[in-house]
């Protein structure tokens, strides 16, 4: 019996968005409203780059200047993208090769949710427990 999880399986459908003019104390503010470590960043609609908890962390935070340094110019860029229908093995591939925590996950070009390290975990770890359990 094949067990075969996919990115899909595990990935966020929630996305939050802001543009890459907005200040990155914005950017936290959305974050904690909707409990997200990360913020995908637009420009003229359309996905740029993802601003994450990280990002803030080491190239905002420590000079204290999250009102003035906007998301676009403290961003991850570019954007890593995976198919939904990829395996969990070929995502933890992506993600250790490219040394980032998350993916976006993309359906015929377009980007349907977010895979996380811990969503890759989880998944994989349900995959063991099922194999354990035959």
């Amino acid at each position: 019996m094949a067990i075969t999880t996919t990115v899909r399986d595990v990935m966020t459908k929630k996305l939050v968005s802001i543009k890459t003019t907005d200040p990155t104390h914005v950017a936290i503010g959305v974050m904690a409203k909707n409990d997200m470590g990360s913020v995908i960043v637009t420009e003229d609609g359309k996905p740029v780059g993802i601003l994450t908890e990280r990002d803030i962390m080491k190239r905002v935070c420590p000079e204290g200047r999250c009102r003035e340094v906007t998301a676009g110019e403290v961003m991850s860029k570019p954007l890593i993208t995976i198919e939904a229908e990829a395996k969990l093995g070929e995502a933890a591939l992506l993600m250790t090769n490219k040394d980032i925590r998350r993916l976006l996950v993309v359906e015929k070009g377009e980007i349907v949710g977010i895979a996380t390290l811990k969503d890759i975990m989880r998944g994989t770890l349900d995959t063991f427990m099922a194999l354990a359990s035959i």
